[in-house]
């Protein structure tokens, strides 16, 4: 990682370029994953030409959602995470 923590509470930023817009809150650390959830869906919520994306259902949103996020991720590469608020 960067030097920074993961720990819960924070709010971390999606780098993925198919994922812009899209931010997770840290609700906890369980071993070597973050488990997440979503809580801004990506700034263009259509369909992607991606191999396993599926179209969605009208009105759907991932706002919500638990995920679970491995830590290694949360480092601010391209494929990564970027910290935006930390914990209150």
């Amino acid at each position: 990682m960067d030097g920074t923590t993961v720990e819960p509470g924070q709010i971390w930023a999606d780098n993925d370029k198919r994922s812009i817009g899209r931010k997770v809150r840290v609700d906890g650390i369980d071993g070597e994953y973050a488990r997440c959830t979503v809580i801004a869906d990506r700034d263009d919520a259509r369909q992607t030409r991606a191999r396993h994306n599926a179209q969605r259902p009208a009105g759907w949103s991932p706002v919500g959602h638990t995920t679970w996020i491995l830590l290694r991720r949360f480092k601010p590469t391209s494929a990564g995470y970027s910290l935006i608020q930390p914990r209150p």
